[in-house]
């Protein structure tokens, strides 16, 4: 069954250019038919619609969460847009980001915001590796909330590497909800947007699907 929401993030994706498809190498080194950069929805329009999409899916998901943790340096505008877009839905939430480098003066610290406690979840645009997850779970475990889930603007269902370069045979996502245990909440998936071009009406875009299920196939999970 095809996910409506899904369905039109992905549209809003492909005509803001922030989904693209073409070649591309990625961290891993592979050479992947599409591209997903959240660093395009570079201007309020966009950014507006992104934090739409974000808040639809988490109030539909029903998943508990008292306030958001933006990991630095993309989640600190996902953070604060996200949370905008759920006040207006009705869900006032407070938010909190992280610093890269510890600030020594001022109020100081790593962590900028709203004081992090509670039930705790992470906002990012996707989960390469986990890392940053990991990281995030760490500076909100140490300061005694509770991390309770992450939430990602597309999950590319894919086959992770380790450190070596050696495929796994999970994903990303798979590795922060089995072995951390953390749920995902994710707008769209790669399935998502298979189903996309399987069904649009345009034919530059449907050429472009047999290299993307060919690219499931070879490292889909």
């Amino acid at each position: 069954m095809s996910d409506a929401l899904a369905q039109e993030f992905v549209a809003f994706s492909v005509k803001s250019g922030v989904l693209r498809f073409g070649e591309f190498k990625t961290k891993a080194g592979r050479l992947s038919p599409y591209f997903f950069n959240a660093g395009l929805f570079d201007d309020g329009a966009k950014l507006g619609r992104l934090a739409e999409f974000y808040a639809r899916r988490l109030v539909a998901s029903g998943l508990p969460f008292d306030m958001l943790f933006g990991p630095a340096y993309k989640g600190i505008t996902l953070a604060a847009a996200v949370s905008i877009e759920l006040a207006r839905l009705g869900h006032n939430k407070p938010f909190a980001y992280n610093r890269k480098e510890a600030k020594d003066h001022g109020e100081g610290g790593t962590l900028v915001g709203a004081p992090v406690k509670g039930r705790v979840l992470i906002i990012d645009d996707v989960i390469s590796a986990g890392t940053s997850v990991r990281e995030s779970i760490a500076m909100i475990q140490a300061v005694g909330a509770t991390p309770c889930g992450v939430t990602i603007a597309l999950d590319r269902q894919e086959k992770a590497t380790d450190s070596s370069g050696a495929e796994q045979s999970w994903s990303a996502v798979q590795y922060v909800q089995q072995q951390i245990g953390m749920p995902v909440c994710a707008i769209a998936t790669l399935a998502d947007l298979l189903d996309y071009l399987a069904r649009t009406q345009e034919t530059t875009l449907q050429a472009h699907l047999p290299a993307v299920r060919a690219y499931r196939a070879r490292y889909g999970v």
